[in-house]
């Protein structure tokens, strides 16, 4: 769905642009979260870590009766299976700490900036299933799109604007961020990566940040669905594409061996020398340019060896960036499929 005219397009990406990588994004999320509680649902409080805060990011209720809880988890660019147990986990807590402080839990509220997995989904509806039956309690799902929602009601105007306003505004080159040290280890068994060491490459940290912040661009761009940009993405994505191309082609008709040895650095230069082309509708940085490229590789479509088909077709699917929407061929994204969840979990309750 596209945007309006007028509307202040929401993207989650934002909170990790505003802290200035994921690490940050967590707590920012959760202030929004505990002040759209708060907008929405006056009389709403939030509890202050000192030293804990008993699992609640924000509540409605009395702390001596009966309470709904919301809280927040940052699990983004999609819900998937490596999330399952932190879900249980956090469910249990807040449970652990209702009985020790001597209120009821009523309903918990789980808040994401993402949407689930055809995996998750179905494992999700099946635990909230049998854990309300065994806890007595409701369980309830405030997951991207449901969020959405609650952002663009009048009551929440306030909240949209100081945190979403000026994601559509690109007035200048889009900041550069740091992927936290989870992400970074998740990026080694990406294809991109392994194109890179086919080729000879020893240290790969800055293509793993370009990668990054092109993929992190490239989601808020897709989230925000403005077609002038998603059009502009998908023409930056064709024109690293063609650059690579034609130095591909012309380091096989000179190279004397299948190395290539060269051929990214030629490439990455070209892609410097073009940036201001590439990049002008997208307000991108070198190194989100860079990363353009970074993501092409790992879509199978290009690689920094002459045999690089034959890399891309060795390395397992699930091992590819889950996080990257892919530009198609009407210029449009779509997202990389998730592995599949395990769907064996059938524990009754938390």
């Amino acid at each position: 769905m596209g945007v309006e005219a007028g509307e202040s397009p929401i993207s989650f990406a934002t909170h990790i642009v505003r802290a200035g990588g994921e690490m940050g994004a967590r707590d920012d999320f959760e202030t929004m979260i505990g002040q759209l509680v708060t907008a929405i649902h006056p009389g709403a409080r939030m509890i202050a870590a000192n030293p804990g805060d008993w699992g609640i990011d924000a509540f409605a209720g009395d702390m001596g009766g009966e309470i709904v809880v919301w809280q927040s988890k940052f699990f983004y660019p999609v819900v998937a299976e490596k999330h399952h147990q932190e879900i249980r986990d956090s469910f249990k807590s807040v449970c652990r700490q209702a009985g020790k402080q001597g209120h009821v839990l009523k309903q918990w509220i789980l808040c994401v900036p993402s949407d689930m997995d055809g995996p998750t989904t179905k494992w999700w509806d099946g635990w909230k299933l049998r854990t309300q039956k065994a806890q007595g309690l409701s369980i309830d799902l405030w997951d991207a799109n449901r969020l959405r929602s609650y952002l663009i009601s009048p009551d929440a105007a306030n909240v949209q604007r100081h945190y979403y306003g000026r994601v559509g505004q690109l007035a200048g080159t889009r900041e550069v961020v740091s992927p936290a040290e989870e992400r970074v280890e998740e990026m080694e068994s990406a294809l991109f990566v392994r194109q890179l060491k086919a080729a000879g490459h020893v240290e790969v940290g800055s293509a793993k940040r370009q990668f990054f912040n092109a993929d992190l661009m490239a989601r808020e761009i897709a989230d925000k669905a403005v077609p002038s940009e998603v059009a502009a993405l998908s023409e930056a994505d064709a024109h690293v594409h063609m650059l690579w191309e034609d130095r591909f082609n012309d380091a096989c008709l000179e190279a004397g061996d299948a190395a290539l040895a060269g051929l990214h650095k030629s490439v990455m230069n070209d892609i410097r020398d073009a940036h201001d082309t590439i990049t002008s509708r997208i307000k991108a940085s070198r190194v989100h340019a860079r990363g353009l490229m970074h993501r092409v590789v790992d879509d199978r479509r290009a690689g920094w060896v002459k045999d690089w088909r034959s890399v891309a077709e060795q390395h397992p699917a699930s091992s590819q960036s889950p996080s990257a929407p892919r530009p198609s061929n009407a210029g449009t994204t779509t997202a990389v499929p998730h592995p599949a969840s395990d769907s064996s979990d059938t524990s009754v309750g938390p």
